[in-house]
Formats: structure tokens, C-alpha cells, sequence
């Protein structure tokens, strides 16, 4: 594939001939902070149904992935966190969605284990509680130690800042969250991005994905960024000096 091939005109484009029923998706994103919107909302659109999530979170009600839930396409996620969004909370505890649930450390490790080919790792996360019950435990240097297995995905979808047209990807502060983890995990990675540059303009100490990890790359529509919770105070007065 030449490097502008891997350039689609849409998220709906990008995703087409890769959507199925019964896949598991990785997704980037932190809370509604560096969330692969255009590729989320694109994900809904195809229909498909059965879907195992690998995300953080699953966004708000009406965000992010909470749109996946209102159509009823997930029956499985493995996350570290599971509020705000009521949605999700109902959806468990009526049996329409099972959960599987990680320490953030140790689901960003399974991830990154999944994309660098390695089937799994022994943490002491989780060590003396019930998370021992369905794991193999190991002893090292007289401290116990639990099994993880590495997370590889049939898609992931990513937000950057910037793209080339090679694929490498920059991430902006915050936004850059589980992205990079993310990018890795995927056997096919799709990211949409606010610029796509010429190759070889972005400065290479400031790539932090390669475009070997990506398969598929679009231009991110603009939109207001939507807000998981405002949190302000009223203004206070400025001493006179």
C-alpha cells in the first residue's frame, strides 16, 4: 500500500469493508478526552452487532461510546472504569452487557503487551483480592505475582493531532492517553486526525506512533468538544496592591 493509500475521504470509508459482527475493538480516548469520535459515531452507522470494547471507559450517555451502547451493538467490555454514563450501568445490570474489569495501569499494559507481541506478563496489581480467583499466580524474589495476557484486537481506533501521510501520528497533551497502546493492539488500525501533513514534515522526536502501526488514516471533522463534567467557581476579586 503507497503511503496517500492510506488516506479515505471518511470515517464511513475508512471503516466499510473492516466492520463486522462479533469483533473486538480496541478504542483511544480517556473520559471524552481523545476519543476517535468520527470513527465512533462511523462504527454505529455500520450496524454491527456483538461487539467486545478495549477502552478506558465507554464515554457519556450520547458520547463517545455511549453511542455504541444506545444501539444496543456492544455484549462485552473490558474497561477500568465505569462511570459516568447510566446507560452502561443499566445495560449490566440487565444482563444486555457483560463487563470485565482491569486496573487502568494493568489494561494499558495488556494493550501495550498485545502490540509488541507479547502473550503475557505477571504484575502484583491485584494480589490478595478477588481478582486472584481466575488468575494463575507465580512467585518471584518471595512476592506473588498474577498473570495478564496481552490484549490484541481485530481493530483499534485512534485520535491524533497531527498524521503524515505515512501514517505517524502525534498526540496532543492529554489527548494522548491510551492512544498509543491503542494503535499498537490493533491487527488492523484505523486513526482519524485533526491534520494530515505531507510525509516527512512532522519532527520525528515528536512521533510517538509509526505509520507501521497504521493501516488507515482520516481527516477529523471539526466539532465542539464536548465537556464530562464543568466544573467552575465564581471569579474572586483581584487585590489592589
Amino acid at each position: 500500500m503507497s503511503t496517500k493509500g492510506k488516506i479515505r475521504d471518511s470515517a464511513v470509508a475508512a471503516l466499510a469493508d473492516v466492520a463486522r459482527d462479533g469483533m473486538t475493538v480496541a478504542v483511544g480516548g480517556f473520559g471524552l478526552t481523545g476519543v476517535p469520535f468520527d470513527l465512533v459515531e462511523a462504527l454505529r452507522d455500520t450496524g454491527v452487532r456483538d461487539l467486545t470494547i478495549v477502552s478506558n471507559n465507554m464515554g457519556t450517555d450520547g458520547n463517545g461510546l455511549g453511542l455504541l451502547l444506545e444501539n444496543h451493538q456492544v455484549s462485552h467490555v473490558i474497561c477500568s472504569y465505569a462511570g459516568e454514563n447510566a446507560l452502561f450501568a443499566r445495560q449490566y445490570l440487565d444482563g444486555e452487557v457483560t463487563i470485565e474489569f482491569n486496573p487502568q495501569g494493568t489494561l494499558a499494559e495488556r494493550l501495550r503487551a498485545g502490540g509488541a507481541g507479547i502473550a503475557g506478563f505477571y504484575t502484583r496489581t491485584g494480589v490478595g483480592t478477588v481478582i486472584e480467583d481466575d488468575r494463575e499466580a507465580r512467585e518471584f524474589d518471595g512476592q506473588r505475582y498474577l498473570l495478564e495476557r496481552g490484549i490484541r484486537t481485530d481493530l483499534a481506533l485512534v485520535r491524533a493531532h497531527q498524521a503524515d501521510e505515512a501514517g505517524n501520528l502525534v498526540y496532543r497533551l492529554a489527548a494522548r492517553n491510551f492512544n498509543p497502546v491503542v494503535a499498537l493492539a490493533g491487527d488492523v488500525t484505523i486513526a482519524e486526525a485533526e491534520q494530515i501533513v505531507p510525509t516527512g514534515t512532522l519532527d520525528p522526536e515528536h512521533i510517538i506512533t509509526p505509520g507501521v502501526a497504521v493501516h488507515r488514516l482520516v481527516v477529523a471533522t471539526e466539532r465542539d468538544k464536548p465537556i464530562e463534567q464543568r466544573t467552575v467557581r465564581p471569579a474572586q476579586p483581584v487585590p489592589v496592591a
